[in-house]
């Protein structure tokens, strides 16, 4: 009987240990696998200066697996306290299945304006679910040496736009960098970027999901058509031309222009070894009001079944502060705070791009959010069709027409 209640004792023990060692203990979920050691080295240690006694874990998924994978971890109870959240409607799924934690009224969420949080929200508004990390924008990078050799300056309308590529093409340059092989940059970088100045951002987008205006509408078809111009200007054998092919071309200087995303500064820091500026999407005419894509990329919730809430909440509120918005947005270079806190950002190309907010007016990719819900998939159809725009086989009217066909098969506000 003795050694039995030491036995018990000692189990007793044993179990209220292991119970001590997980208190304070949080891993991160996340597709991120690329931000493994900025975590690691920089915003977990910025964190702990805080809260030494909170031990957390960055445990990312490959991007591809991160979504199937992550459902398993929820529904099996064996997932992280904090949840890396994708915009829009992977993360909605999450929150209506009781994955994510409503964050309404949570510290650190008053830090952020409506528009950053529209990506983690219910259709409605009403609830909040992710607090919003960083965004990236769209718009086009210039090769400074090329344009001193050519004599023109970086262009503001579409005609001035065109001039510079004339001008690059005559040189014997490659005007611009850019490849349809991969599709997705035809629309997430090209397509809701240089179209928003001709359907006015947020206006048309919101106007497309209130089924007050369709694709067939001349401010969507112009897009289309400008997208059906640039086949002369973009480099020999650009339908089969890569994502990699066009960040390398770029890189080597042959190009005088690329389309990106701001998460390509990082790539051409390390590999251009010339300077480069930026330039936000020329507008069709001059003293149009400019617009640019800033797209909500990444946002971070609380797992409804974590066993150290209060601390997943301490981590959470230091996400929304100041010091967070600060390192983020300068060791993720082109990634930018969504908060309201003013960052002084030290790397020159980023700042650029991060000025445009003072004269711009930002949107969301077109079609991310409640437009993709459907069959025919409207993300994939716009790869599709924005590619064959580009490469000269589809029409800007046959363009117009299938995305607003497929849209309105499934979309009840379009089939009015």
């Amino acid at each position: 009987m003795q050694g039995n209640r030491f036995i018990r004792t000692a189990l007793c023990a044993a179990l209220l240990a292991a119970g001590a060692a997980q208190a304070g203990n949080l891993t991160i979920e996340s597709w991120r696998t690329d931000d493994k050691a900025l975590w690691e080295d920089v915003l977990i240690p910025a964190f702990n200066k805080k809260y030494p006694d909170v031990k957390v874990k960055f445990a990312p998924t490959a991007p591809t697996e991160y979504d199937s994978s992550l459902q398993t971890r929820l529904t099996g109870g064996t997932a992280g306290d904090l949840i890396t959240c994708r915009p829009f409607d992977k993360s909605l799924d999450l929150f209506k299945k009781g994955y994510l934690e409503s964050l309404n009224g949570k510290p650190g969420m008053q830090n952020f304006p409506e528009s950053a949080k529209v990506a983690w929200q219910t259709d409605d508004g009403k609830s909040s679910f992710c607090m919003p990390m960083g965004a990236v924008m769209h718009g086009f990078l210039y090769n400074k040496k090329i344009f001193t050799e050519l004599g023109v300056q970086p262009p503001k309308t579409i005609d001035e736009f065109h001039k510079v590529l004339e001008a690059a093409k005559k040189a014997g340059k490659v005007p611009l960098a850019l490849g349809t092989a991969d599709q997705w940059e035809a629309n997430q970088i090209v397509f809701t970027s240089i179209g928003a100045p001709y359907w006015k951002g947020e206006e048309g987008r919101k106007a497309l999901i209130a089924g007050k205006a369709k694709f067939t509408d001349p401010q969507f078809v112009a897009a289309w058509d400008e997208m059906s111009k640039w086949g002369p200007y973009l480099a020999k054998g650009y339908s089969a031309q890569t994502y990699a092919d066009t960040q390398n071309l770029f890189a080597s200087g042959k190009a005088a222009v690329v389309a990106v995303g701001s998460w390509d500064i990082s790539y051409y820091n390390q590999n251009a070894k010339f300077e480069y500026g930026a330039f936000p999407p020329p507008v069709p005419k001059a003293g149009d009001k400019c617009y640019i894509s800033d797209h909500p990329d990444i946002g971070m919730g609380v797992n409804p079944k974590s066993k150290n809430k209060d601390d997943a909440y301490k981590f959470l509120t230091w996400l929304g502060s100041q010091e967070f918005a600060d390192l983020y947005t300068n060791k993720v270079t082109g990634f930018y705070s969504l908060s309201n806190h003013l960052i002084s950002v030290k790397d020159p190309v980023a700042k650029q791009m991060l000025d445009w907010r003072k004269s711009c007016a930002s949107t969301i990719r077109l079609n991310a959010q409640i437009m993709n819900r459907g069959e025919p998939n409207m993300e994939n159809e716009l790869w599709n069709v924005n590619s064959q725009v580009l490469n000269g086989k589809m029409t800007p009217k046959d363009a117009a027409t299938r995305i607003q066909t497929g849209f309105a098969k499934w979309y009840k506000p379009q089939q009015k």
